[in-house]
C-alpha cells in the first residue's frame, strides 16, 4: 500500500544514512529506536474555531508532558508537533500531509468540525496514519485510520431530543445549525427520527447560518415567533464556534429564557460559556458525555492538573478535552500492545483497548472505531458550569451508521478481520466502500 511504501522508503533512507555516516559521508538523519515518537497536533489556533480548538492543543501538550514525565512510552519520549490550520478547511489537509510527510509523525490528534475531518480523511487514508477525532459528529462514516472519540448521534443528539420530548413535553423543534456537514446530517437524522415518532413536519423548523455569523436579531425573532404557536417549543442547536456568543446574547436581548424556549446545544461547553454572561442563560442545556461538574476522583485530579498546567485556577475543562484524554491514553496503550509506534501496527492494535474516562467508568474502542460513552444532559448555571439533570444508566456504544435513516440502517462497520470494512451492506453482503485488506 502507498502509505506503507512511503514509510518503508523513509526507513530505507534512514538505514542508508546510517551506512553513509559510518563511511564518513553525511546523507541525512538516521532514526534509532530510542528517537522521540512524534505526535501531530492539528487544531485551529486562529480563525472562527480558535475559541474551541486552541484549548485542545493545550490539552494535548499537557498530556504529552505528563506521559514524558512517566518515562514516555517504553522508554521513548514523545515530541509534539503543532500546526495551525487556521479554521481553513482545505488547509487542514495540507497541514495533515505536512505533519506526516515532512515531520514524520506517527499519529495525529486534531480537527473539530466535520468539514475539517473530511478534508483530512483522504490524507490519513492515503498515508495510513491514524487520526484521533475528539468532537461529536454526525456519524455516517467509519475509516480504518480514524478513531472517533467524540459522540456519534446516538450518544448525544438522539438522547437529547428524547429528553426534550419525554421529560419536558416539547412538541415543536427548531433545528438551528451552522451551515456545514455536521449540522445538516445530524438534523436530517433528527428530523426523520422525530417524524417517525409522530411529530408533524410543520412542527419542525430547520435553519442554517454561516460560520462566524453574528447578526442574530432576525433569526432569533423567527425562533420566538415559531415558539409562540401554543405548543411547547425548544431549540436543538448545532451552532458551532464563535457564532454561539452573539446567539446567546441575542436570546437574552429578546428575553427568551429557558422557561420560554429552552435551548439544548451540542457544541457549547464550559469553554464557550466562559466568554458569555451566563446569568440570563440559566436553565438552557447542553448534551455531552462529560461535564466539569461531574464529581469523581479521576475528574478532580484532571481538573487540578489542567489548572496547574495553565497556571489559571479558573480555567475550565470540557467534553472534547476528555475525548482527547481518552484517545491519547488509548493510543499509548495500543503502542505498548503493538510494541511499536509504527502507525499500521498501532491501528491494528486499537480495537478492544479500554481506558478510564473522567466520569467514573471505562471507555472501550469498538470494532467500528467508535467508543463507549455515557450521555449526560446539563443545565447552565450562573457560574458557567453545568448541573447534570439526566444521564444514561450505563455506557452507550457509538453507532457509525444511523439506525434512523433507511439508507444507513443496513450498513455496519467492523475493522476486524475478516470483514475489515467500514461500510458493509448486510442486505448485499458486500463492502460498499474502500477496505484495507
Amino acid at each position: 500500500m502507498l502509505g506503507q511504501l512511503k514509510r518503508s522508503l523513509r526507513r530505507v533512507a534512514g538505514t542508508a544514512a546510517g551506512i553513509a555516516m559510518a563511511a564518513g559521508v553525511f546523507a541525512g538523519p538516521a532514526h534509532a529506536e530510542d528517537d522521540p515518537i512524534k505526535v501531530g497536533i492539528l487544531h485551529s489556533l486562529s480563525g472562527t474555531m480558535a475559541i474551541s480548538e486552541s484549548t485542545l492543543k493545550d490539552t494535548m501538550l499537557m498530556l504529552i508532558e505528563e506521559q514524558n514525565a512517566k518515562g514516555g512510552i517504553d522508554g521513548r519520549m514523545l515530541e509534539p508537533v503543532v500546526v495551525d490550520p487556521a479554521s481553513d478547511w482545505p488547509l487542514f489537509a495540507e497541514k495533515a500531509r505536512e505533519l506526516i510527510e515532512e515531520e514524520g509523525v506517527d499519529v495525529i490528534f486534531g480537527c473539530w468540525t466535520s468539514v475539517s475531518r473530511k478534508s483530512v480523511l483522504p490524507v490519513v487514508e492515503e498515508l495510513e496514519v491514524p487520526l484521533f477525532y475528539p468532537v461529536q459528529y454526525e456519524g455516517e462514516e467509519s475509516s480504518r485510520y480514524v478513531f472517533y472519540t467524540g459522540a456519534a448521534p446516538n450518544q448525544q443528539a438522539i438522547p437529547a431530543v428524547d429528553y426534550l420530548r419525554n421529560m419536558l413535553g416539547i412538541e415543536r423543534f427548531v433545528l438551528e445549525g451552522t451551515d456545514y456537514v455536521y449540522p445538516r446530517t445530524t438534523n436530517k437524522i433528527l428530523k426523520q427520527y422525530l417524524m417517525d415518532r409522530g411529530v408533524a413536519e410543520e412542527d419542525i423548523l430547520v435553519n442554517y447560518t454561516p460560520f462566524g455569523f453574528s447578526d442574530w436579531q432576525s433569526e432569533v425573532s423567527r425562533i420566538k415567533e415559531f415558539g409562540s404557536q401554543g405548543k411547547p417549543t425548544a431549540v436543538v442547536s448545532t451552532i458551532n464556534g464563535d457564532a454561539n456568543v452573539p446567539f446567546y446574547k441575542e436570546l437574552s436581548n429578546q428575553n427568551i429564557s429557558a422557561v420560554d424556549i429552552p435551548v439544548i446545544a451540542f457544541s457549547v461547553g464550559e469553554q464557550e460559556l466562559s466568554g458569555i454572561d451566563t446569568g440570563p442563560l440559566v436553565g438552557h442545556m447542553s448534551a455531552w458525555n462529560y461535564f466539569q461538574s461531574v464529581e469523581t476522583p479521576e475528574n478532580d485530579a484532571f481538573i487540578k492538573k489542567w489548572q496547574a498546567y495553565m497556571d489559571d485556577s479558573d480555567r475550565v475543562t470540557n467534553d472534547p478535552m476528555e475525548a482527547h484524554y481518552i484517545g491519547f491514553n488509548m493510543w499509548v496503550e495500543a503502542v505498548k500492545k503493538a510494541g511499536t509506534s509504527e502507525p499500521e501496527a498501532v491501528t491494528g492494535a486499537m480495537v478492544g483497548v479500554s481506558v478510564p474516562n473522567l466520569t467514573g467508568g471505562y471507555a472501550s474502542m469498538m470494532p467500528n472505531h467508535h467508543i463507549t460513552k455515557p450521555v449526560l444532559i446539563g443545565e447552565i448555571q450562573e457560574d458557567g458550569q453545568y448541573s447534570v439533570v439526566w444521564e444514561t444508566p450505563g455506557l452507550v456504544a457509538g453507532d457509525a451508521w444511523s439506525d434512523f435513516l433507511p439508507e444507513s440502517a443496513k450498513i455496519i462497520a467492523d475493522w476486524r478481520d475478516p470483514l475489515a470494512c467500514g461500510n458493509y451492506d448486510v442486505t448485499q453482503a458486500e463492502c460498499s466502500g474502500q477496505n484495507y485488506e
